[in-house]
């Protein structure tokens, strides 16, 4: 029979070429990555590359990096990317480390558990422009929050809350919030409880249990979490604009961009401006995933 077999398929035959290349991976398929990888070619790729190519060539000459240079060499630019990063580094640190004892408390099992967790969600639903326009409502000189403390007397004057550095921070911890929980509760619940009930026999306290078994494990997703945090927090813009000040404060470097481009028609400015915007969140990250492979070495561990 194996003869027979041998000699229906010789060596080099095309069934035999097909088998060598599917034990390597490739096979028909792949074919079906076709489509995502055009789709990522053309809405990503392809755009990042032309933004590129067109912050070196700036518009009044000087050199490939004029523009950079035009950028840090003015200090009303050059401080948006502190504006910024005193916004979402901020920001993101809140949402994960608030998220972490929620979390911890809501992956196990008890009554009117997905209600609470819907009402912990529903804020990602909003949106940017609806959750400024309820901060304007509630938080403002004449809202609830400020007629509340001074109904029972603790203030004489409005707090000061919107339109500046914390309206916008306010902003960013609503609608960040619910990605960090639902990150964070996916990672917790992939960590085998059985770990920590082994330590808890050998006399650990919940303490030493969380710092020395759940911590260690949470620390890959506490970084991917934190990051993907940041990055939305970096990219503010609405808010920004909406329950920030603009012109002060609140002038990130999304705002930087967005006036060369649209309000100067200057786009090889605005694109290294963009290109700078992306330099510093990979800085970031960069630096949160080294803490990560300090912190910890090894598999993520867990059930997931």
């Amino acid at each position: 029979m194996s003869t027979a077999t041998s000699r229906a398929t010789p060596p080099g035959t095309g069934l035999s070429r097909r088998h060598r290349l599917a034990e390597r991976g490739i096979d028909s398929q792949l074919l079906l990555l076709v489509p995502a990888i055009i789709f990522v070619i053309g809405l990503f790729v392809y755009p990042f590359l032309f933004g590129l190519g067109l912050s070196f060539q700036p518009t009044n000459g000087g050199g490939p990096f004029a523009e950079y240079q035009r950028f840090f060499s003015d200090a009303f630019q050059r401080d948006t990317i502190w504006k910024t990063l005193r916004l979402s580094v901020p920001a993101a640190l809140f949402n994960v480390l608030a998220s972490v004892p929620i979390a911890f408390r809501m992956r196990g099992r008890f009554r009117g558990k997905r209600l609470i967790t819907t009402m912990l969600v529903v804020p990602i639903t909003l949106g940017t422009v609806l959750t400024a326009e309820g901060l304007l409502n509630f938080l403002g000189p004449a809202g609830w929050f400020n007629r509340s403390l001074q109904a029972i007397g603790l203030i004489d004057q409005p707090l000061r809350l919107i339109n500046n550095y914390w309206g916008v921070f306010f902003s960013l911890v609503i609608t960040g919030f619910p990605f960090a929980f639902l990150l964070i509760l996916s990672y917790l619940s992939g960590i085998d409880p059985t770990l920590e009930r082994a330590a808890a026999t050998l006399g650990a306290d919940w303490k030493a249990r969380f710092r020395r078994i759940t911590l260690p494990l949470l620390a890959p997703g506490l970084a991917t979490t934190f990051c993907l945090t940041f990055v939305l927090a970096f990219s503010v813009f609405p808010s920004a604009i909406l329950v920030g000040n603009p012109t002060g404060e609140t002038r990130v470097i999304s705002i930087a961009a967005y006036q060369a481009a649209y309000e100067q028609y200057d786009y090889p400015f605005a694109s290294a401006i963009a290109m700078i915007m992306g330099a510093v969140e990979l800085v970031v990250i960069a630096l949160v995933l080294l803490w990560r492979s300090r912190f910890y070495k090894g598999a993520t561990g867990g059930k997931g």
